[in-house]
């Protein structure tokens, strides 16, 4: 069962038929049983066409807020530790990858998060950017995970290299990270095969093209939560990117007009373009 975020309102696809639900986005996802709520909701009415989806919005509002993990993965540590070498930061990162408390930070308000389809941006005051395409929990205000979505955790990796003080400048920006295109929601365990696949698009060709498996992350989305949620409330339910197991190579930095597509077998594909 998905879930999206329309102009019209909350639609549900099952089964290839979808739904427009007559209620609101935040009362949905902060029900602990919104599965069982859904098809309650359905049960008796008949399914639409894709046309509902004519205007699919970040599922995210703005009374809602987008947290992330980092060096949750093996290539992650690697890589950052890679970046900040110079500067004398990588011990930092391998600490904290075999470290009891992960890291935990904020990513994003609403307003700096896109949609599918919609752009992306790279600071001006940067010089190698590079997406991170991460599994991303969507959380009730209980601290119940009830869905998973696709994200895009923009990074500068020239300025978090320069000092890991640096890394809010290097996450949070406007246009720093995309969500969507929709909620998938299970109760179910995700399979520790579901792979996460990043593409990367320059003038018609693709420059970059790798997959990770999601069992390959080293601690448990539970885990994440719980410190997310540890000392924080929110009343209005979270999103969490689980961090990262794709880096491109040092050579690689992001251009403005390149197309970013995202994809998870269960959820779908996040498509965003780059603008400066």
């Amino acid at each position: 069962m998905k879930l999206y975020r329309t102009s019209r309102g909350p639609v549900v696809e099952k089964n290839n038929a979808f739904y427009l639900l007559a209620e609101d986005w935040l009362s949905l996802v902060n029900n602990d049983s919104v599965i069982a709520h859904i098809n309650t909701l359905i049960a008796s009415v008949p399914g639409s066409g894709s046309a509902l989806l004519a205007d699919v919005l970040a599922p995210i509002t703005p009374k809602q807020e987008l947290w992330a993990c980092g060096v949750t993965y093996l290539r992650s540590k690697v890589g950052r530790q890679e970046e900040s070498k110079d500067s004398g930061g990588s011990d930092f990162y391998a600490k904290v990858y075999e470290a009891e408390r992960p890291e935990v930070f904020f990513k994003a308000t609403y307003h700096r998060i896109a949609g599918d389809q919609g752009k992306v941006r790279i600071r001006k005051d940067s010089e190698w950017d590079v997406p991170e395409p991460e599994l991303t929990l969507v959380v009730a205000s209980s601290g119940k995970i009830i869905g998973y979505t696709i994200g895009n955790d923009m990074s500068s990796r020239s300025i978090e290299g320069e000092n890991p003080l640096y890394l809010p400048q290097a996450k949070t920006y406007d246009g720093c990270a995309a969500l969507g295109p929709c909620i998938y929601l299970t109760n179910e365990i995700l399979p520790a095969d579901l792979t996460i696949r990043l593409c990367i698009i320059r003038d018609n060709a693709v420059v970059f093209d790798e997959m990770i498996a999601i069992g390959q992350m080293k601690r448990k989305i539970d885990e994440l939560v719980s410190f997310v949620y540890k000392e924080c409330s929110f009343p209005a339910g979270c999103l969490i990117m689980t961090g990262t197991g794709i880096v491109p190579p040092n050579s690689f930095t992001l251009q403005e007009g390149d197309e970013i597509r995202i994809s998870i077998r269960e959820i779908g594909t996040l498509t965003n373009w780059v603008s400066g």
